[in-house]
């Protein structure tokens, strides 16, 4: 009978300690920085976009228009239990280029620095109202007439 309750006091231990395990925080990077000593060897006026590509590697992401800016957006993000994630910590470092492919300006921002952008969802309304698309399709089949046609 010992050896029962003893067993069961260890397994309900065990639950116990599983349970505490499962609720604490785990942290995980996403993205890219590139290292100070490689950010050091780039020259404002002097470097390209292919050489920054070269010594710092490819950008996270890349500006929207042809030859865009460059970038490298890292994100630490905290994950706890069955909470949503949270952003902690966020760093973007920008390159930027003149109208030549040089580097004109190196700027680095952090979560501070950011704005909560709130997005909202926009939907154009058509003048149909609730007409489906059968309805439309087959809509005009009794609006025309033989004399019509013939005309």
């Amino acid at each position: 009978m010992r050896s029962i309750v003893a067993g069961l006091k260890g397994g309900a231990l065990t639950l116990v300690l599983l349970g505490l395990g499962a609720c604490t925080d785990m942290y995980r990077t996403h993205g890219y920085i590139p290292l100070e000593e490689d950010l050091q060897q780039i020259v404002v006026g002097v470097d390209t976009r292919g050489t920054v590509e070269d010594v710092v590697g490819v950008p996270s992401v890349a500006g929207v228009r042809e030859g865009g800016n460059y970038y490298y957006i890292e994100s630490q993000v905290r994950h706890f239990a069955w909470r949503r994630p949270e952003v902690t910590d966020r760093t973007v470092l920008a390159i930027t280029f003149d109208s030549t492919d040089v580097v004109s300006n190196i700027v680095e921002y952090g979560l501070e620095d950011g704005r909560v952008v709130r997005l909202s969802r926009r939907v154009t309304q058509t003048g149909d109202g609730d007409i489906g698309f059968i309805r439309k399709l087959f809509g005009n089949i009794g609006g025309l007439a033989a004399g019509d046609l013939l005309n």
